[in-house]
């Protein structure tokens, strides 16, 4: 029997750390044996997620990585030493490691027909899903082979204690050309629906973007069967202009023409999701385009919400669904009807002219095409059928979450509010241009991110009161707004819209529970009419036109969080900020310091870390 662990290849340091003492190993090794390349083993020792082999000891997860170079071929042989188990047994108290390299490139794509340049990851266009479990440690080297400065950001992950990995220019300095950074995620107990896109620049419209999906761990209970297969899709609308375009456009102060078409990842029609009569699926929708909110629907089937916002919901069925930028969820469908093709439809909301983009569910019996006339949605200026089905969303209060605790451990209800904040979206033409703000300020981009700012305690970058001192009747002006909060102070936030469009809103590191809508201006008294028992929690939400939302949240989380519009044209060009939750405490268990591997820009740049 070979003993000997050998020709390892380590390609970060945290799989150096495990691994690297172990290289020449000797002892007695257990075996796993890969029946086919990147295919399940057999065995249930092993199993592939995305490529990844995630090898099972003791009843939990550890993975190998895909940095190691293994000697063999088809049948590769994965031999751990007694060393390196006991490497695995000092890092026990760790949860398991996932590895991932992403290749950011441009290529060539045709989403509406018309070819155009794409932003791909991995040659893939809509990018790879990540796949992981609550509390993983996902690692994702990212290498930025586009000609412009590029950042991933992770919609709805909330990084605890690490907003260096946040990935918008608040907290990190973009990957140069050429270059490459490596993000260090933990999942920490969260479960459901996310995604992932670019936040520099306008490189979102071009692509770049992909799905999220956090298991349960296999310990904690979810509130239905486990489904027969789970299917992710993004939603969005699309423009045949690439993002330099765009860009230019905006940067001429010019508003962007209506999109040309919503695609379902990545295409306009024609997508197929094929299933077995009988059973039950679940399909995670996510709306990553640009501006658009989307009502989604399938031919003659019901859908039964079961997550959103990365928390279990009261399971209430529904024939069609609005999902407004930036949102995710998860909904249960049956395939209980006639084995046929169904049209899966995706519409346009709030908007005068509709678009569609369809697609098909089949069953696998049955090669019967999809007849008959689409499924009907809402009007398509109909915003109170919107915000009634937004009323309808519930907290599942004995659901677990994450964690063994049902969710309703927490009475958010109780807690007295620390401070209320009242921010307002507008549009405005600042030095003659076209631009968008928060109560009258509008976001420029300092040159060196603002965490990092923070934490070298540089000066001049960005300055707390601006804020406070800010009237919201005052003209509007360039800024850089910075809201200052305490750690663990309970906030109210009030997100008002005196506009005619739907806006939609995104806190980061952060969840909060939305406890009312209404319309016209939000007062005091409106407060008795609050959701204080089982309000949905989320992390981005939309406020109606001419309407306001209230949210009510913890602020556990230390760190700089941008605070931004998920319209991107209007966060593009100045709707969004940052709040900096703080303590006096330098301690890693409200904070960890900066990363060794942390790019350094601006006047950061030199620092030692």
């Amino acid at each position: 029997m070979i003993d000997r662990m050998c020709e390892v290849k380590i390609c970060d340091y945290d799989c150096e750390r495990w691994f690297a003492k172990n290289k020449g190993c000797c002892g007695r090794a257990l075996m796993f044996e890969q029946e086919e390349e990147l295919t399940p083993g057999d065995g249930g020792a092993e199993r592939w997620v995305n490529g990844i082999w995630i090898i099972k000891k003791l009843g939990e997860e550890y993975s190998s990585g895909n940095c190691h170079k293994m000697i063999g071929s088809r049948s590769t042989m994965l031999l751990l030493s007694v060393g390196i188990l006991a490497a695995f047994m000092v890092v026990e108290a760790e949860d398991p490691y996932i590895y991932l390299t992403w290749v950011v490139t441009y290529g060539t794509i045709a989403p509406v027909g018309k070819p155009q340049q794409g932003i791909l990851i991995n040659g893939l266009f809509p990018g790879p899903r990540l796949d992981c479990t609550t509390n993983n440690n996902v690692i994702i080297n990212v290498i930025n082979k586009i000609d412009q400065p590029f950042l991933l950001t992770w919609n709805g992950i909330k990084n605890r204690k690490s907003s260096w990995q946040d990935g918008t220019l608040g907290t990190n300095c973009p990957i140069p050309p050429g270059r490459s950074f490596t993000y260090h995620l933990q999942v920490k107990d969260q479960i459901g629906t996310f995604m992932y896109f670019p936040s520099t620049q306008m490189h979102k419209a071009s692509g770049g973007f992909g799905g999220i999906n956090i298991y349960s761990r296999a310990r904690i209970p979810v509130p239905y069967a486990k489904p027969a297969g789970d299917f992710h899709l993004l939603l969005g609308d699309w423009y045949k202009a690439g993002h330099k375009a765009l860009q230019r456009t905006l940067d001429s102060g010019r508003k962007l023409a209506f999109p040309d078409g919503l695609l379902i990842n990545g295409k306009n029609e024609g997508i197929k999701f094929t299933g077995d009569p009988g059973k039950t699926y679940m399909i995670r929708l996510s709306n990553v385009g640009l501006s658009t909110s989307i009502n989604f629907r399938i031919q003659g089937h019901k859908m039964k919400l079961v997550e959103m916002g990365g928390s279990h919901t009261i399971q209430t069925t529904y024939d069609s669904l609005d999902i407004h930028v930036g949102q995710s969820l998860a909904v249960l469908v049956t395939l209980n009807q006639q084995a046929r093709d169904y049209f899966i439809v995706a519409s346009s909301r709030f908007t005068s002219n509709v678009l569609t983009s369809t697609g098909y569910l089949r069953y696998s019996n049955s090669n019967v095409r999809a007849s008959g006339a689409l499924p009907a949605g809402p009007r398509a200026t109909d915003v109170t059928w919107s915000v009634k089905q937004a009323r309808s969303f519930r907290s599942n209060l004995t659901a677990s979450a994450a964690r063994p605790n049902p969710q309703g451990t927490y009475h958010y209800g109780t807690k007295k509010i620390a401070k209320t904040i009242q921010l307002s979206n507008s549009e405005a033409k600042i030095n003659g241009r076209l631009r968008y703000a928060i109560n009258g300020m509008s976001y420029v981009n300092p040159s060196t991110p603002l965490k990092l700012a923070d934490w070298f305690n540089i000066p001049g970058v960005f300055n707390l009161q601006t804020f406070n001192k800010r009237r919201a009747t005052a003209p509007a002006r360039l800024a850089t707004p910075v809201i200052g909060a305490l750690l663990h102070d309970f906030v109210e936030i009030i997100l008002t819209n005196t506009e005619n469009t739907i806006q939609s809103w995104y806190l980061a590191g952060n969840d909060f529970w939305v406890v009312g809508y209404g319309p016209l201006k939000w007062t005091p008294a409106q407060r008795k009419h609050y959701n204080l028992v089982d309000a949905p929690l989320s992390y981005t939400i939309q406020v109606y036109p001419k309407s306001w939302t209230a949210i009510l949240l913890p602020l556990d989380n230390k760190g700089m969080w941008n605070l931004r519009s998920q319209i991107w044209p209007r966060r593009y060009l100045g709707q969004e900020l940052y709040v900096r939750v703080w303590n006096n405490q330098k301690s890693l268990y409200t904070e960890y310091d900066i990363p060794k591997n942390a790019l350094l820009c601006g006047k950061a740049r030199g620092k030692h870390v």
